[in-house]
């Protein structure tokens, strides 16, 4: 069976695609996206073109897209070619050329795939890239040694969405023998030459190398591709069941029962595949394990997300404090603004002090207050030590003694220090917390609602 043959049976059997579709080609110039070309015209399929242009090769740049352009000319199809400031790209987002020239790629395609050219009659139904088994080879070994994880050793996918790569399964050499076969013309890349970029360091160098000593080397390493794309099936599986028992989702956070998580095993894997959709680093996984024995209102954090400590409970929470639930206040913080309140803190001397009555203000002794605070949304079984009494109170019983409704009890919030609640927010503060005679510093907290006025 020729390699024509096997490329329609592939996409038959495995559903890629069908040839009532509208294909959208990246096609580079280069041999293996023109045997994508020449398969696809061989196969009937409607198909249109796109390349994209990052000038970075000067005049080679030019010659490539000019040669797609005659590539569209041939098989009649329609070109659309995108020119990026590439090296720009990369300046202002701190990337190298190689990542700058993938985002900019396939957020043109995505563009492509969700909006009709005004060249076109329909709107793409899916995106083929030129992506084949070589290319897979030296995927895996270098996110082996990135350390992405089993993810990362299954390679590339032949569907992701939208985006099918039907050549995957196909060497390097039988796309050059094919192309050959049907006097194909293409254009070198002269980067892919150079090994300052990994990629062509690994093809030219490790491989090689590794074969001097395992010459079936890349034959072994396709076949534990398909193995380890079954067992990232089972592991994310696994994962997702361990997930399904241990987070509880609040809004816009997440709450995991610490002792059930501490029980689960393998536990350092179960916390990474937790904590990586909230832009966590793996290193941050013991930062977390250390989380489990360590006293309330400890956290650590990501660009986006902190996790939180907070009595048996870790919570996930956004950094962002007008999103998130679950809200720490460090000793130097001046304000925390959320969308329906806002709270301003100070300290005071006691030589300054002019008790205030109103329910909107905290005046609390700076000696029994311990920082981090959590700021929070109450819930069943709190409970705190009303002002003026020396038994404590559940707050469920005390919203009920102060006639509060069923929407004024859900959006209160509560403030607690070490694990003791000081003031149910415009309600009342804790006895514990109080200025007293002995006080020399208090801590000062003012609400502010947008419909009362200050």
């Amino acid at each position: 069976m020729n390699l024509r043959e096997r490329f329609l049976r592939l996409i038959e059997w495995d559903q890629l695609f069908s040839p009532k579709d509208k294909l959208l080609l990246a096609v580079s110039g280069g041999a293996d996206s023109v045997v994508l070309c020449e398969l696809c015209q061989q196969g009937g399929f409607d198909f249109v073109i796109a390349h994209c242009n990052f000038r970075l090769r000067d005049e080679e740049s030019d010659r490539d897209e000019n040669f797609v352009r005659e590539l569209g000319k041939k098989y009649n199809k329609e070109v659309l070619v995108k020119r990026f400031d590439t090296k720009r790209y990369s300046e202002v987002h701190k990337v190298s050329t190689q990542v700058a020239a993938r985002e900019l790629r396939y957020s043109w395609f995505y563009e492509l795939l969700a909006t009709t050219p005004d060249s076109l009659l329909r709107t793409p139904d899916f995106l083929l890239t030129a992506h084949h088994a070589d290319d897979n080879i030296e995927t895996v070994l270098m996110n082996f040694f990135k350390g992405t994880g089993i993810a990362g050793l299954r390679g590339i996918l032949p569907k992701q969405g939208k985006i099918i790569r039907p050549l995957l399964t196909f060497r390097k050499e039988e796309l050059l023998e094919f192309a050959r076969e049907n006097n194909l013309q293409w254009v070198e890349d002269s980067s892919n030459i150079s090994d300052k970029y990994s990629r062509n360091y690994f093809r030219h160098q490790v491989i090689p190398l590794v074969q001097k000593i395992f010459p079936k080397a890349e034959e072994n390493l396709l076949d534990n591709i398909k193995r380890y794309a079954d067992t990232e099936i089972l592991y994310r599986q696994a994962i997702e069941l361990h997930k399904k028992k241990l987070l509880e989702y609040k809004g816009n956070e997440v709450h995991i029962p610490v002792l059930k998580l501490h029980q689960s095993e393998p536990l350092h894997t179960i916390i990474y595949e937790i904590i990586k959709g909230f832009n966590f680093t793996p290193a941050q996984t013991n930062e977390v394990l250390g989380l489990l024995h360590s006293e309330s209102g400890k956290y650590i954090q990501s660009a986006s997300h902190r996790i939180i400590r907070n009595r048996k409970w870790l919570i996930i929470a956004p950094v962002e404090t007008e999103v998130a639930d679950t809200i720490l206040i460090e000793e130097e913080s001046t304000f925390i603004q959320r969308p329906d309140f806002r709270l301003e803190f100070a300290k005071y001397e006691t030589k300054s002090y002019k008790p205030l009555t109103e329910k909107a203000t905290a005046q609390l002794d700076l000696h029994q207050i311990r920082f981090p605070l959590i700021l929070r949304k109450w819930k069943p079984g709190d409970y705190f030590y009303p002002l003026g009494m020396i038994k404590k109170k559940k707050l469920s019983r005390f919203f009920i003694d102060q006639k509060l409704s069923k929407t004024e009890k859900e959006n209160v919030w509560v403030m607690e220090s070490d694990k003791r609640i000081f003031w149910v927010i415009g309600y009342r503060i804790d006895e514990r917390f109080k200025v007293k005679e002995s006080t020399r510093e208090y801590y000062q907290v003012d609400y502010i609602h947008p419909l009362t006025s200050r």
